[in-house]
């Protein structure tokens, strides 16, 4: 049976350097003491930020919208946004349609919300999608569309041209997205940052196959028993409630900015994945109520009762269906039964603007239909401010984040048809970057 891990190593020392002897108590503090003093972390650098919010306006300047069901022009009449990101010179890409519609394409648009290209189609010939899950863009243009029933990813040029796939291996009867979440590196090479349970890899898309490798090994709030069998019932295990989340964006220096505890800390590697300084903000996670579980347990129920199955070809044999079946009903059984985290995690979303500033959004109660607000951070530790979302300008945690400020926000008109608007940020909550544009 899994259980909070409670081992006196090198995950505890990293709890402990992350802040989380506030979060657990006094009793812990003379055990903390001694590990870190064991593990070496004296040459981490540890920067504690001040505790108290200073609240920064948003005042974004509106660059473009795009989009809506009065939109003029029939490229930008929108389906479904899936997907945004900038590249280097300001374009914004868009994954637009659902993932097996006939319509599904990625569009192109300038600095100025002009129309460049649109390019991919639904199919099943090269460059054709059968279900695109993701949009990844490099710096220089060229970009990555994840797809699920291939089990692998379209890449075409910064001209929109398809120049070739990249496959996971290990295929399976049922082919499932496999790595949510992924980032791009700003460093010239063909290579993202993703993660599998509690690591975080670099991801190499340059050849025909995908290569992976372990980058950081983040705290695992619950110990891995190891292999599994092939039973299904051993293949699900526990359902954990607030279980702190592995969040994490990658750095343009080539490292990575991340949180792996329910404490606010947040903790950044070198190109290498050694963690070189941990910022923490000194604010005490939520204690969870019986409520809370409740409230939490019923989410989780709504979602598997509305998982649904993505496939082609025709319905899947009977004994595919009887599996499908049998994991929706354990999966649902963990849930009704599931155990739970004492705190709710304190940090909800961390990403990094293209400037290199940290956005760390802050959790709210569960339950609560606001989004929580956003602290903004140098990654030297300089503490610029804390924005207020849920505005107009400043709704949720922007999408996509570009060069000179530029951030990008998928909404929907009254009708619910998608619109994308491109702010530009304040110069007070952003670091000037030296670097000019990639050619192009």
């Amino acid at each position: 049976m899994s259980r909070p891990n409670a081992s006196l190593g090198p995950r505890l020392a990293a709890a402990c350097a992350a802040g989380l002897v506030a979060a657990l108590g006094v009793v812990l503090g003379a055990t903390c003491a001694a590990v870190l003093g064991a593990a070496g972390l004296h040459a981490q650098e540890i920067v504690d930020l001040p505790a108290d919010d200073v609240s920064v306006s948003p005042d974004l300047e509106l660059v473009y919208n795009i989009g809506s069901a009065a939109a003029a022009a029939e490229w930008e009449e929108f389906t479904s946004i899936s997907g945004v990101a900038f590249d280097g010179a300001s374009n914004l890409y868009l994954l637009d349609g659902t993932q097996t519609s006939a319509d599904v394409r990625v569009v192109v648009v300038d600095a100025a919300g002009g129309f460049v290209n649109s390019f991919g189609r639904a199919g099943d010939g090269p460059g054709e999608f059968r279900a695109a899950t993701q949009l990844v863009v490099w710096e220089d243009g060229q970009v990555l569309v994840e797809d699920m029933m291939y089990a692998g990813y379209h890449v075409f040029s910064p001209a929109g041209e398809f120049e070739r796939m990249v496959r996971e291996s290990g295929g399976g009867l049922v082919a499932m997205a496999r790595r949510p979440g992924l980032r791009p590196e700003r460093t010239g090479a063909r290579t993202l940052i993703g993660h599998s349970r509690r690591t975080i890899q670099r991801v190499d898309m340059s050849s025909e196959d995908v290569r992976d490798q372990v980058l950081v090994e983040a705290w695992a709030p619950v110990e891995d028993e190891g292999p599994r069998s092939g039973d299904l019932e051993d293949m699900i295990g526990e359902a954990w409630g607030f279980e702190p989340d592995l969040l994490f964006d990658a750095l343009p220096s080539g490292g990575v900015a991340f949180s792996d505890s329910s404490a606010w800390a947040i903790k950044l590697t070198d190109p290498s994945g050694t963690v070189s300084r941990i910022l923490r903000r000194p604010i005490r996670p939520l204690a969870v109520t019986e409520e809370m579980e409740e409230v939490e347990r019923e989410r989780r129920l709504e979602i598997e009762s509305n998982r649904t199955l993505t496939q082609r070809g025709g319905p899947p044999p009977p004994s595919v269906l009887e599996f499908i079946d049998n994991y929706r009903s354990l999966q649902r059984e963990a849930v009704e039964n599931m155990r739970f985290f004492p705190e709710v995690p304190l940090i909800a979303a961390v990403r990094t603007a293209w400037d290199g500033a940290l956005w760390v959004q802050r959790s709210t109660e569960p339950g609560a239909d606001e989004p929580g607000p956003i602290d903004v951070i140098a990654p030297d530790g300089r503490y610029l401010g804390t924005l207020q979302t849920g505005t107009a300008a400043l709704p949720d945690m922007p999408d996509a984040f570009g060069p000179g400020g530029l951030v990008a926000f998928i909404g929907a008109d009254e009708f619910d048809v998608p619109v994308i608007t491109v702010w530009r940020l304040p110069p007070a909550i952003r670091l000037e970057s030296a670097r000019p544009p990639p050619a192009r």
